[in-house]
């Protein structure tokens, strides 16, 4: 199946919408029914997206699927701290999309010299989730102070990644 992640553009939205507005995709960010959101709410906020590198808002599609769902990171330069997030709808769900999507996140990160850490802050019901960023190597850590409370914060630092890519490439 072939991976293909692109940045965000205008004829996507319709894409994002579906996703956003999906309460089965939304439920673990606290949106059971869905954002609601309309297609001059995405279209305002295409415009504040992918304006420079240090934040970037991806579509994912395969071959046989279409649209699969999103990744994206945001760069707080301050504390040198990448924010990570995907979602995918269902129909792509289970198929390694994921892992290969936020990979592609992390290591545009990483590679940019954007950041030397990121994070994830998944649900702690969302078990899906949690399996994909224990694969990833994500390590639970204390939730720093500067970012708004919440019981979960999940980490990735540049080292650690960059040792994944080479036991990757060796395998």
């Amino acid at each position: 199946m072939d991976i293909i992640i692109r940045e965000t553009k205008k004829e996507d939205l319709l894409n994002i919408m579906e996703l956003w507005n999906s309460g089965e995709v939304m439920h673990y960010v606290g949106f059971p029914n869905g954002l609601g959101i309309k297609l001059e709410d995405l279209e305002r906020w295409l415009s504040r997206v992918n304006q420079h590198e240090l934040r970037k808002h991806y579509s994912i599609y395969t071959d046989e699927l279409g649209y699969c769902g999103e990744t994206f990171y945001d760069i707080d330069t301050l504390h040198d701290l990448a924010t990570l997030d995907i979602k995918l709808l269902p129909k792509a769900q289970g198929k390694g999309i994921a892992s290969y999507a936020l990979s592609f996140a992390i290591t545009q990160v990483f590679e940019q010299n954007l950041a030397t850490r990121a994070y994830v802050d998944p649900n702690p019901e969302n078990k899906k989730a949690w399996k994909l960023y224990d694969k990833l190597d994500f390590i639970r850590k204390p939730r720093p102070d500067f970012l708004e409370p919440y019981e979960i914060y999940l980490e990735i630092t540049k080292e650690v990644w960059g040792k994944k890519e080479v036991q990757k490439e060796t395998e």
